[in-house]
């Protein structure tokens, strides 16, 4: 095992240096990424109907993520006997330009990205920014394998069009479910008042979408919902931090109770990345200004973390994606 970096050179705590995500470093360069993962902002915005400020979600995630990126090789889990993360090459490769009032020219920038990033053979993990950057992240796989995608959120966001508009936050998986290269949508979380109406969960239904609200979840059992899931695909993970209660995450433009708690997403991603390959994630609408203890970032940088540490390990926590 790796020296910790308490042993020597600097200590690096979180409140000194440049803010990329776990303190990894910078690449400028698109066309040079060499690493496991690739982290890409999407400060982007404009598709909320309702509480703007998603657009810091990217740095308020990289600052909290320094909190867990100082001083130790890789991350030590009692519970599972693991260390995760230990020889995974993370990199930041800052933000998509976002262009104020144009949304597809912003979301080309993002999707533009995710090309880069996954013609480099990298995870990309994208932080949002509202849930539209989802439509982007989403397109930039046309010419991956298929694809299944699990949807942590209180919203079915299955809107297709409203007042002319096709790509706000309450449409990234209805444009997602018209994908050929999308073969299934499992959207956990559900629940409560959302802009989808009753024909958008029909029509969601009808082309084969599992639709499960917490309390479902929590009556089937985590190992129960896994089961739901086609074993044996590559995930693509959509998290919307307004599917955690808003007792651990306001920090959101839209928040809705009776959300998950921090373990059950977690449990729910562990299952995932043993019965299948997770080949991409997003995580929006996180919105600081709405939190001012800063738990809501703290949540998603540390959800963000222990996911890519199940991603990349075995049941022995040696560092093994599967391809």
């Amino acid at each position: 095992m790796t020296a910790h970096g308490y042993d020597n050179g600097r200590l690096n705590l979180p409140f000194v240096g440049i803010s990329t995500f776990a303190k990894s470093p910078y690449v400028e360069n698109w066309d040079k990424i060499d690493a496991d993962v690739a982290v890409l902002g999407a400060p982007f915005d404009f598709g909320t109907q309702w509480r703007a400020g998603a657009r810091f979600g990217p740095r308020s995630i990289r600052e909290a993520s320094t909190l867990f990126a100082f001083g130790h090789a890789g991350a030590y889990d009692h519970e599972d006997d693991v260390t995760y993360l230990e020889g995974v090459r993370i990199v930041d490769l800052g933000d998509a330009d976002i262009v104020h009032t144009d949304t597809m020219k912003s979301h080309a920038n993002i999707e533009f990205g995710v090309r880069k990033i996954l013609a480099a053979g990298a995870l990309p993990v994208v932080l949002g920014g509202d849930h539209s950057i989802n439509i982007p992240c989403i397109n930039a796989f046309s010419e991956q394998e298929q694809i299944h995608v699990v949807q942590f959120d209180a919203h079915l966001d299955f809107v297709d069009e409203r007042h002319g508009v096709r790509f706000g936050h309450g449409s990234p998986l209805r444009r997602a479910s018209e994908k050929a290269w999308v073969t299934g949508m499992t959207q956990l979380g559900i629940r409560n008042v959302s802009s989808t109406a009753k024909e958008g969960y029909d029509y969601a239904r009808a082309q084969g979408s599992d639709i499960l609200s917490v309390r479902q979840i929590r009556k089937l059992g985590i190992d129960a919902v896994l089961a739901r899931i086609p074993t044996g695909k590559r995930y693509y993970l959509t998290i919307d931090i307004d599917g955690f209660d808003p007792s651990i995450a306001p920090g959101t433009g839209t928040p809705s109770h009776g959300g998950f708690i921090y373990y059950e997403v977690l449990e729910l991603i562990a299952g995932l990345a043993k019965q299948g390959t997770i080949v991409g994630v997003d995580l929006v609408e996180v919105a600081p200004d709405y939190d001012h203890t800063g738990s809501t970032a703290i949540l998603a940088a540390q959800l963000l973390l222990n996911t890519i540490g199940r991603v990349f390990a075995n049941a022995d926590g040696i560092m093994e994606r599967k391809t």
